[in-house]
């Protein structure tokens, strides 16, 4: 049976985005040189990372850390490469404390499941994805702006059935 489609499905091209529908050309989500993954990235080192450096409550970072979250192991004859999850940012606080922060607009089903895997794995280090929400002031925590978003729709919704 033939297409109705004025096309095949292989001359479809999405050009100059990635997997995560991420822009190729770096001159958007690129700062002091650094080319981050995302323009969100990018924006949170800018606008919050250096400024919190600048001011000392932050003395320490590293971009794209890299943590195991699986070791490497052997399944019959083959090696099963290990199960690595690469962080946004690690922080360290002038207090001393530490952060891991993953910057999300919305997370897959592998971002969650690498999320639980990094609690169980590493329960003492505080781990958090942010977001950036202008209706909820900026730089928020994904879960409190999830929330938000929860309880908007659920006003709208109620406002709708009066």
């Amino acid at each position: 049976m033939g297409s109705t489609l004025p096309f095949s499905y292989k001359e479809v091209v999405v050009e100059n985005r990635t997997k995560y529908n991420v822009d190729k050309q770096t001159a958007r989500r690129t700062y002091n040189g650094i080319v981050f993954d995302s323009e969100l990235e990018m924006k949170y080192y800018r606008d919050v990372i250096l400024p919190q450096v600048g001011s000392g409550s932050i003395v320490d970072y590293e971009l794209q850390k890299s943590y195991e979250l699986q070791s490497k192991f052997i399944h019959g004859e083959e090696t099963v490469r290990p199960i690595v999850y690469v962080a946004d940012f690690w922080i360290k606080f002038a207090d001393g404390h530490e952060e891991v922060i993953d910057i999300k607009g919305m997370p897959d089903a592998t971002a969650k499941l690498k999320r639980k895997l990094f609690w169980y794995k590493y329960p003492d280090i505080d781990y958090h994805w942010v977001c950036y929400s202008r209706i909820d002031g900026g730089w928020c925590r994904y879960e409190d702006v999830q929330r938000a978003r929860a309880e908007r729709r659920k006003q709208r919704k109620g406002k709708k059935e009066k």
